[in-house]
């Protein structure tokens, strides 16, 4: 007996390495060397490509597909129908494979909203926000508020999801932050 959840409906390849307390709901897949960790939520259709690495606590809505070369570490929430892409250039007539893939890192607590778009090639920073439909097509600072398309920065957001006044301190939980070289940093 295992101490994960998969639903009936869902196809788990050979190879694949899933942690306890995770739970996968209808229709899912899960391809060969795709490596998920502990008590994560995959909502109905998701799709883990073969080899793609997700971190501990990770929460996947309805209909996300997750491509060769994406990694989400630990915490990461992915709205529904958020997109992610692994080839800049494809062609179907001039498939480039594995070694054509781009790899896309989104950091610690990262949040993608609802048909938001990921360019491959790009890191998400730790406890960014973005926006619902924004599309990313450059590296995002930890801590950004992200909207538009394409995305632009339109603000920080706390840790715990508020977005933040211009003095940095969070009117939610009390978090204070400075800005730096790669975006805030908790004080």
């Amino acid at each position: 007996m295992s101490d994960y959840f998969v639903h009936e409906s869902s196809v788990v390849d050979e190879g694949v390495s899933i942690g306890a307390g995770t739970r996968i709901w209808h229709f899912c897949h899960i391809q060969t060397g795709a490596v998920i960790g502990e008590n994560c939520s995959l909502g109905q259709n998701v799709n883990v490509s073969n080899n793609v690495r997700m971190g501990n606590g990770c929460k996947l809505q309805n209909n996300v597909s997750l491509y060769e070369g994406v990694e989400l570490e630990d915490y990461v929430f992915c709205g529904p129908s958020s997109v992610f892409t692994n080839d800049l250039t494809p062609r179907a007539k001039y498939p480039k494979g594995r070694a054509g893939y781009k790899k896309t890192r989104i950091r610690e607590g990262a949040s993608v909203g609802a048909n938001a778009t990921v360019v491959c090639g790009h890191t998400v920073g730790r406890w960014a926000l973005i926006g619902a439909g924004a599309v990313v097509t450059s590296d995002v600072p930890d801590h950004a508020l992200m909207l538009g398309v394409p995305a632009r920065r339109a603000g920080w957001a706390c840790e715990c999801g508020a977005i933040l006044p211009e003095d940095l301190v969070c009117p939610v939980c009390g978090r204070k932050y400075r800005e730096g070289e790669n975006g805030l940093t908790e004080e």
